[in-house]
Parts: structure tokens; sequence; C-alpha cells
């Protein structure tokens, strides 16, 4: 069954993606950099705020990640396309 996909959808989406890119780069930098107190209170803002947009994300859309990982209503939502890695 194809969702009905409306701006805020996408717009979450691309909010969470450039949150993970920043997430991403930051463990890099971290990896290198452990004592960087400043990059480390940036790291978990980020982390705070990805969060809060996931929550916020599979409230209105539903899960983004399988296995456990996020919360499924009634019906199952995984058979729901396009998934939000095919966007």
């Amino acid at each position: 069954m194809q969702k009905q996909l409306d701006e805020e959808y996408y717009r979450l989406l691309h909010e969470l993606q450039a949150v993970d890119f920043v997430l991403v780069e930051l463990n890099l930098y971290l990896d290198t950099h452990p004592w960087d107190t400043q990059a480390i209170q940036q790291f978990n803002h980020c982390s705070q705020n990805r969060r809060q947009l996931a929550q916020q994300f599979e409230s209105m859309y539903g899960p983004l990640m399988n296995f456990g990982h996020s919360y499924s209503g009634a019906p199952w939502q995984w058979n729901d396309a396009p998934w939000p890695w095919q966007v």
C-alpha cells in the first residue's frame, strides 16, 4: 500500500538526514579528539535533537528502522511503502 506523502514528511526526513550526517562526522572527529568537550556537547545535543525528530516522524508516518529499533502501530506498518530509505 502506497502512503500519501506530504511536504512535512520530506522536511522531517531531510532534517533527520542532515542531523545523521553531523552525528557521523562528529563521531569520526571524536574518535581522534576524545577530549574535545565542545564537540562532545555538540554530539550530545545533536543526538537528543535526532531522537526528538525521529519520534516526531514516527508518530506521524510510522517506523524509521526495523528489527525492534522502532515501534509499529497496528496494522503492521512495514507493509506501507515507500520506506524512508526509498525516497
